[in-house]
């Protein structure tokens, strides 16, 4: 099964002609168009290409895309924690909060599900898949990278902002409490949110002029398809010297998708999480060089296709929900069904858009 050409497409960017790969950050100081990849455990990958064209998809052009995807069986997906060893983890979180150990941990559970193939036909698309989710769930931060030979290949629906760049400004856009309407929000997930907000200040403040960090946003409601977000901004200026080694190291992972303090949410979840996460929780996006720009989205809402060890495609999606003192087990659950649930009927092929199914 021949590997499909190296691609990105971010909204109207679309980038062709790879040049070359690298696992080191501080290459996307130098210059050029870099689509970057950074799994939650630390695996890097930013890919340079030397052709970059912005071209408006047309509906039309979408669905043709969208067509070449055979997604998996709606009843196939497995998850790596069933409810109850997610409700297990939940009372786990609570008893080390309690304990003083942490104030909030994000607890993740990964989705895996067979891709259907046949003999001698094509390898699965992602940038196919991409085109699926821009029809059934646009989002802000939508993306693929297509780098199959260097175990690439994702899509994701974002509506998380990790980092943005203008110049030496830095911004992140946080995202904690879900619910399906804006009425549904507990007050947890306004302390949470504000928890976080501190966690992404005291991050960005080690690389960012003392004093510059603020806070233009908090709180906000945003709707996306299916369900309501609340989301703050937090923004900086970058000290000199300072590039994307430094960024990264002071960032990642992004607050909202690990837990307060960093590191001691970090242990926990390497304790409690049975499944790595991959690039779902990391960082999915472009940065160009040559402007000083760039867009990092949280891989959140996010597809990754692997092999397993038969060498059978998979598709793989990441779903979680952030602990605090004020959980309930079964209402955090539930929390990652109503995450899940849209995504999967897109990727499923089996959800409702335009009044027709994306099969």
């Amino acid at each position: 099964m021949r590997d499909l050409a190296p691609m990105a497409r971010f909204g109207s960017l679309v980038a062709s002609d790879l040049r070359e790969v690298t696992a080191d950050p501080g290459a996307l100081d130098s210059g050029g168009f870099w689509a970057v990849a950074v799994d939650f455990e630390g695996r890097t990958v930013c890919a340079r290409f030397g052709d970059v064209r912005r071209t408006p998809a047309s509906a039309a052009d979408t669905a043709a895309r969208a067509a070449g995807w055979r997604g998996p069986d709606r009843a196939a997906w497995t998850t790596s924690m069933d409810r109850r060893a997610y409700e297990a983890g939940v009372r786990a979180i609570r008893e080390r909060i309690a304990a003083g150990e942490v104030y909030q941990v994000n607890l993740c559970r990964m989705l895996t599900a067979p891709l259907p193939v046949t003999a001698g036909g094509p390898r699965p698309d992602i940038d196919a898949l991409g085109a699926v989710l821009a029809l059934g769930n646009p989002a802000p931060y939508a993306g693929t990278i297509r780098l199959p030979a260097h175990g690439v290949e994702v899509a994701t629906a974002s509506p998380e902002l990790f980092l943005s760049r203008h110049g030496g400004t830095v911004e992140s856009g946080p995202i904690k409490g879900t619910a399906r309407t804006a009425d549904g929000f507990l007050p947890k997930d306004t302390a949470e949110n504000v928890m976080i907000v501190d966690l992404v200040r005291n991050d960005l403040g080690r690389v960012c002029a003392t004093g510059s960090v603020t806070v233009p946003a908090l709180c906000a409601v945003e709707a996306h398809p299916g369900l309501v977000h609340l989301v703050s901004t937090v923004r900086g200026e970058l000290r000199p010297g300072a590039g994307w080694p430094e960024l990264l190291a002071a960032a990642f992972p992004p607050g909202s998708v690990t837990g307060a303090p960093k590191s001691s949410a970090l242990r926990i979840i390497g304790e409690l999480e049975t499944a790595p996460r991959g690039p779902y929780c990391g960082a999915v996006g472009w940065v160009d060089a040559d402007r000083g720009t760039a867009a990092l989205a949280v891989g959140i809402r996010t597809f990754r296709i692997d092999r397993d060890t038969a060498g059978r495609p998979e598709l793989r999606f990441g779903t979680g929900a952030g602990i605090t003192w004020g959980s309930d087990p079964t209402g955090e659950w539930s929390e990652t069904e109503l995450k899940a649930e849209r995504l999967l009927e897109v990727a499923s092929g089996v959800h409702e858009a335009s009044g027709r199914t994306l099969r």
